[in-house]
């Protein structure tokens, strides 16, 4: 039986920083916003629209505090607004700044509103500001500004508030083409340009093939954050923009259904260790899914497959998660003890979770960037190779013997001999295949689950491990 369902509103200040495509400065302005936000005293969490990992781990580095993933093909709109105040009140935040993915009306398979940022934009009813690269534009903008203004039509979207968009951005342009386009898009749009960034070499951050290279990787990060923070507060409003954040909507909430609150802990459930790869190669997770494995009784303890020789003491589960293992499959290799203790703890049956860049390490062999082939962990018979292009890329939902719901997605250019087949992934398309090893407490394969959309998939692999833990012979 479900509690009767009662919505509250919550005040949060809060942004959601978009832009017409993917490469317009996002990330970077994003991390600039939440830099300025945190100076001000507003205790900013950051959001990131999307099943993205990368951006989350700057969005950490300059505000110090741990935020979430929005997406609404992850979870219903009452589960978006949820992981919203909630994170928001685990991290005692005091507004928040969010990151669009892609272009603000690019969504699941590239032609649904469905999990676009303006989806997000419009479930929690954040104000957006549009970031437009201006270099090598003028006048043009305009209508591309009008566009965006004027999408969607009310036949895509019955029943909404319009584009939700409340100001722009101009970056990579110069103080005098921003005061000039500035006039025109207050005029001909009817909406402020609220800041403008120049071009400059002192706050570039490179790319390669999964996206940005991870903070700890960019040289004097910290130090460009603060020179981007210092031209932001000369050359944007930002009286303006947090005007904007403080005027935004109340948040509503809807009270748990009973039949959700697995993930609420009890207070007979037992804690039990796990111990979660955290390194330079194992790098990309969601942080809601750690905190709700804490919320069910884990106790999640890091550990680093390159620098460390043994496991961590009296643990009785093992999460390998994505990354870039591939750029240190010869530090992985050479880490011949752990290779040996992940060995043994599979031969017991200890409970794995490995998805993605932890199911490559798994192999018995991976080859690495440099094209060379190193020997791994040997579980999983095969190896993995790179190829010329995304696999399997995007979103899944996901049905195997441990769960027939739980979403995720895949986003790899390395691929394997032998991907499994105890698991069925389907597109939103429709398109399906096979995958997936689920034997023995190992459930390991390209998929990133997002554990809150099927709490019960977590209790189940919890009490896995609870019971390995519990048997005689531990």
């Amino acid at each position: 039986m479900e509690m009767t369902q009662k919505r509250t509103g919550e005040t949060i200040p809060r942004i959601l920083l978009t832009a017409p495509k993917s490469g317009s400065g996002k990330t970077l302005i994003t991390c600039g916003m939440i830099e300025v936000f945190r100076r001000r005293g507003r205790k900013p969490a950051a959001f990131k629209c999307g099943p993205d990992y990368i951006d989350p781990m700057f969005h950490r580095y300059v505000s110090g505090v741990g935020g979430a993933n929005l997406d609404s093909f992850f979870l219903d709109e009452a589960g978006v607004r949820r992981v919203l105040t909630e994170t928001v009140t685990e991290t005692e935040s005091g507004s928040c700044v969010m990151e669009g993915v892609m272009g603000y009306y690019d969504g699941v398979s590239g032609t649904e509103l469905t999990a676009s940022t303006y989806d997000i934009a419009r479930i929690t009813r954040t104000p957006a500001i549009l970031i437009v690269d201006a270099k090598g534009a003028s006048r043009s903008l305009v209508p591309l500004i009008s566009g965006f203004l004027h999408y969607p039509k009310e036949s895509d979207a019955p029943g909404q508030r319009g584009s939700g968009i409340a100001g722009v951005i101009l970056n990579r342009t110069t103080a005098m083409m921003a005061k000039i386009l500035g006039e025109m898009i207050r005029n001909e749009c009817g909406i402020p340009v609220l800041g403008f960034l120049p071009e400059s070499e002192d706050w570039k951050m490179e790319s390669r093939h999964l996206g940005l290279f991870l903070p700890h990787e960019i040289s004097d990060l910290r130090r460009k954050i603060g020179l981007l923070a210092d031209q932001m507060e000369k050359s944007f409003d930002m009286d303006a923009i947090f005007a904007l954040a403080d005027g935004s909507e109340p948040v509503e909430t809807e009270a748990i259904a009973e039949k959700e609150q697995t993930y609420i802990p009890e207070t007979s459930r037992t804690r039990v260790r796990i111990a979660a790869a955290v390194d330079e190669a194992f790098c990309f997770y969601y942080q809601e899914n750690r905190r709700m494995m804490e919320k069910m009784g884990a106790e999640i303890v890091p550990f680093s497959p390159i620098h460390d020789a043994k496991l961590p003491e009296g643990i009785a589960g093992l999460i390998l998660e994505g990354g870039y293992p591939e750029l240190f499959a010869r530090e992985l290799s050479e880490n011949h003890a752990m290779l040996a203790q992940i060995r043994a703890v599979s031969e017991q049956s200890m409970p794995i979770l490995a998805e993605c860049g932890g199911f490559m390490y798994l192999h018995e062999e991976m080859e690495g960037a440099d094209g060379n082939r190193y020997p791994a962990v040997g579980v999983i018979r095969g190896r993995t190779f790179r190829t010329p292009k995304l696999g399997r890329f995007g979103y899944i939902s996901l049905a195997g013997p441990h769960s027939d719901k739980i979403r995720g997605h895949e986003y790899h250019y390395w691929d394997s001999t032998d991907c499994g087949g105890d698991w069925t992934a389907v597109k939103p398309n429709g398109r399906s295949w096979n995958c997936i090893h689920d034997r023995d407490g190992m459930i390991a394969g390209f998929p990133h689950f997002y554990y809150p959309s099927d709490p019960d998939f977590v209790e189940q692999w919890l009490a896995m491990c609870r019971n390995w833990r519990n048997t005689d012979e531990r």
